[in-house]
């Protein structure tokens, strides 16, 4: 009679055990797939929650981003510039605390017009209103529009075409 007992316990315990397998299984399975999106999209982090399961991948960037001086004056009348003056006039100025700027609600990658193609939705000098869709950033096949909160004039596009952005990075400046 115990030998029984334990005999069904043991298929119970057995059983238990290979469902956890498969659910291991299949979230190794889940994690690669979303670490091949990590790369493909050249994320840095990505989250997936099913059933009460939460996966989150995240990765360290180790390369450094290079953007390209801008000029700001080609008159060649002025005067000398020293060294460290000509620095500041080629960087780009610092928009991530200017009020009036328009950050990236998720992860996903940018598209500045409707289609390949069109018309930007805005382009820098345009004049827009609040609730104007300036651009639209796609994550997870879902065009997400990205709305003016207030009005005036656009002064920077801070980001490229078909580039991934990340979250609450700085998209466009409204002045």
């Amino acid at each position: 009679m115990l030998d029984k007992e334990f005999q069904q316990q043991t298929i119970i315990n057995e059983s238990d055990n290979s469902k956890e397998e498969n659910i291991v299984k299949e979230e190794q399975v889940k994690i690669d797939e979303l670490a091949e999106k990590l790369i493909k999209y050249q994320l840095t982090e990505i989250e997936y929650e099913e059933n009460g399961r939460r996966i989150y991948i995240s990765k360290k960037s180790l390369t450094s981003s290079i953007t390209e001086p801008m000029i700001v004056s080609q008159n060649v009348t002025s005067p000398a510039v020293t060294s460290s003056e000509s620095k500041l006039l080629l960087s780009e100025p610092d928009f991530s605390t200017h009020l009036g700027t328009i950050r990236s609600p998720m992860v996903g990658i940018v598209y500045l017009a409707p289609e390949s193609g069109a018309a930007s939705f805005v382009k820098i000098g345009d004049t827009v209103n609040i609730g104007q869709t300036l651009l639209v950033v796609e994550a997870m096949k879902v065009l997400n529009p990205i709305k003016a909160t207030k009005a005036g004039k656009i002064i920077a596009i801070l980001v490229s075409d078909q580039k991934p952005v990340e979250y609450d990075e700085p998209l466009i400046v409204i002045d």
